[in-house]
């Protein structure tokens, strides 16, 4: 069906209308766009339905006939320079577009609630229908210019989607810290779009390839040039999925509306990165120095975003930074060599994450209920609690993605991730090591979250769901203890032994009993009974069904997406879905997809990640379930160190830890501090050298001319006469002076 292929450059323009219809009616009718703004959000979710019906048809030709379609029309030539517009249809693109067609439906569906009382209404669903025009153009671009303009449309985008609520200060330095972030990385990757054009002659994908593997081959062209100019392409991937040390954008960023949330990290912005590196594979796999550098890359990422959603306690954010750290590991498998696991974990990982965002926005939602709109408490872990009977869909949903992130099977993460795994084994013990034990610190922090706010109860003090009084919360924490307000007489703080004169105990690190950290429930925290009106519920509630459709369709996916990458054969080929879909590809080139696997080898490396995940688990349930129902693990944790020296210095750790975590890695304020500073001094001392001389050196010239003209105006006699005698003077003066000048040679 080549008709499928001919028509398929409308792809990124077919939700265009949206945008532009909101825009102009905004301009010109306002009053009647605000009326039939339902029907233009429905036009979105409409038009991208088509989109994905359309992307959907490509991806079933190409899993039957196994065929790639280019087509370039040219856009401007002069001499020997030709610059072409197009659209590639191969299996990466067909695999992109499935993603953000699938999971951009489910957040447009989810948003129409969930921003339905805000006024930015309008300006939102334009915004989202821009941004998914913007990631459709870039995945199904044929050469690099092309690209880079979609690249930076989606930049754009995302900064206007995050600054959503821009009257907020915090939203607003979010939003500029994500931009500025990205335009380090955009400027490196304009730089080697432009080598790398200095080097073969071409900007089309294949061309670029063909002469660039027959120059490294030949040894006809620097290394050390092209090896900076892959870096520099590099450099736009790792500010893009925020990989270290560009990530610092990405946890801000969870300012925005969650729905954005949900895009940006799942399918969309994040995913950009990960697929410019798929598509330049080639490029970087004839050079060893840069793939060693990709995997080291990722690896790093995935360590520094596990170890730093530790200790977060706003729920969007703890999953920010769950999302760098699986980014992290796609990274490393395209370091690797392995494009099928990296595609593969692409996918399932897309639909995990999309579900715990969407969850999360749900959760937020019922907690708004209680304490209003505030984000500091709607979205504050350590305030919730006690979800798990008022808002159960949502609470299984989440389990289901927490489950699937924890990499536990038959759910879809455990397939991809599992792959990873055991291609890092082959490639460097030590760097399957720090990715399992990510993995570990993945399925405890993700049931961390899980257990902080679905479990136990809200801390009302004087009325808990059920309406009971003098009903307070108590739960154990890793990083801290809390507890019910000292002055009730019934305190629980006497069984829990806690020391008040220093930082003795497992649970406490602050130097005064009421002095809490800030990760935790604060004892003096005190939530009273808000009187709301008719339309508003005062307990927690489940959302309507435009807000939970979405979240179960994404379950489906999360529960069976790792079907297609199961090993059934002795070859590990798979359902005959993904590695039959990756055949044809320009660029897919897998360095592991020779390697034969059997039953019994998937048996034993599964049983290793999933024995690592549950330990994970049940290391989280152990610290964070209730204290009524964990006492007695409190009295072994006690136990389990006899000496004080030992129980000191295990404190001291888990601090340090602790305070690594909550602090970013201290990444940040290093940024702050060396970074920005150092810029703005110098932006002083740039300002000062203008002021204090270019300034002066321009007055005083202006000066000078001034009072020379004064003095001047006074020799004129007005004698032509005068002026010939005075100019023939002058000349013979010069004269003079240049012969002897000559002659002094």
């Amino acid at each position: 069906m080549e008709h499928i292929y001919q028509y398929s450059g409308i792809i990124p323009f077919i939700t265009l209308p949206v945008p532009m219809g909101i825009v102009g009616g905004l301009l010109l009718f306002p009053t009647v766009t605000k009326k039939i703004r339902r029907m233009l959000s429905f036009s979105s979710v409409f038009l991208l339905s088509i989109v994905m019906l359309f992307s959907l048809n490509l991806l079933l030709q190409q899993i039957h006939s196994s065929s790639i379609y280019k087509s370039v029309w040219s856009w401007t030539i002069n001499n020997d320079f030709s610059l072409e517009f197009g659209y590639l249809i191969d299996p990466l693109t067909s695999i992109m577009l499935i993603l953000i067609t699938t999971v951009g439906i489910m957040v447009l569906i989810y948003s129409d609630n969930y921003m339905s009382h805000d006024q930015g209404y309008l300006r939102f669903f334009a915004s989202m229908s821009f941004f998914n025009t913007s990631m459709l153009g870039l995945v199904s671009s044929c050469n690099l210019i092309q690209i880079y303009i979609f690249w930076e449309l989606v930049g754009m985008c995302s900064y206007l989607l995050i600054g959503f609520w821009f009257t907020r200060p915090l939203v607003g330095n979010a939003c500029q810290k994500a931009f500025i972030t990205n335009r380090v990385g955009d400027f490196g990757l304009l730089l080697g779009i432009l080598g790398l054009y200095w080097i073969t002659g071409s900007f089309e994908f294949r061309d670029l390839f063909e002469i660039f593997n027959n120059l490294i081959y030949n040894n006809e062209i620097d290394l050390l040039f092209v090896t900076l100019c892959s870096l520099l392409l590099f450099s736009g991937a790792v500010a893009k999925s925020a990989q270290f040390p560009l990530h610092v954008w990405l946890p801000d960023a969870m300012e925005g509306p969650t729905p954005i949330s949900a895009l940006i990290h799942a399918a969309t912005i994040v995913a950009a990165g990960i697929f410019l590196v798929a598509r330049l594979l080639p490029l970087f796999l004839v050079i060893p120095y840069v793939m060693n550098l990709i995997a080291l890359i990722g690896i790093l990422t995935v360590l520094l975003g596990a170890t730093l959603a530790l200790a977060q306690k706003d729920i969007k954010r703890s999953l920010a930074y769950s999302t760098m750290s699986q980014l992290g590991y796609i990274m490393l498998a395209l370091g690797l060599g392995s494009s099928r696991a990296a595609l593969f974990h692409l996918i399932t990982h897309a639909y995990s994450k999309a579900l715990l965002f969407l969850g999360s926005g749900s959760i937020i939602h019922s907690m708004e209920a209680i304490v209003g709109y505030s984000p500091d408490k709607s979205q504050n872990m350590v305030l919730m609690g006690g979800l798990t009977k008022h808002v159960p869909i949502t609470k299984i949903s989440f389990l289901l993605g927490t489950l699937s992130l924890c990499g536990i099977p038959p759910f879809a993460c455990f397939w991809s991730k599992d792959e990873i795994l055991n291609d890092s084994w082959l490639y460097s013990p030590i760097f399957s090591i720090i990715a399992c034990s990510s993995a570990g610190l993945t399925a405890f922090y993700m049931f961390r979250i899980y257990l902080l706010t679905f479990e136990g109860h809200l801390n009302l003090h004087f009325q808990d769901y059920s309406g009971k009084k003098g009903n307070s919360f108590y739960s154990i924490s890793l990083w801290g203890k809390e507890g019910p307000s000292p002055k009730k007489k019934n305190s629980l703080l006497p069984l829990l032994k806690i020391n008040t004169n220093k930082r003795a105990s497992f649970f406490c690190f602050c130097k005064k009993t009421d002095r809490l950290d800030l990760n935790v429930r604060k004892i003096t925290r005190v939530f009273r009974t808000i009187h709301f009106n008719n339309t508003l519920n005062p307990y927690p509630h489940e959302s309507n069904n435009t807000m939970l459709v979405p979240i179960l369709i994404l379950a489906l996916f999360t529960l069976f997406s790792g079907v297609i990458g199961i090993p059934f054969n002795q070859e590990g080929e798979g359902l005959d879905i993904l590695s039959k879909l990756l055949t044809p590809s320009i660029n897919l080139v897998d360095q592991n997809s020779k390697e034969s696997k059997d039953w019994y080898q998937f048996l034993t490396n599964a049983t290793f990640s999933v024995s690592i995940a549950f330990g994970g688990i049940f290391l989280a349930s152990f610290l964070y379930k209730p204290v009524y129902s964990s006492l007695q693990n409190l009295n072994f944790l006690n136990l389990v160190v006899k000496k004080d020296s030992q129980r000191i210095l295990r404190d001291k750790l888990i601090y340090l830890i602790y305070r690594w975590s909550y602090n970013r890695g201290y990444i940040d304020a290093f940024y702050a501090k060396f970074i920005t500073r150092g810029i703005r001094g110098l932006a002083e001392l740039t300002h000062i050298f203008d002021r204090k001389i270019i300034d002066r050196i321009l007055n005083g010239m202006g000066l000078v001319s001034f009072f020379i003209g004064e003095g001047i105006k006074y020799v004129g006699g007005g004698r032509i006469s005068s002026y010939l005698l005075l100019y023939l003077f002058a000349v013979f003066i010069f004269l003079v002076i240049k012969l002897n000048f000559i002659f002094s040679f």
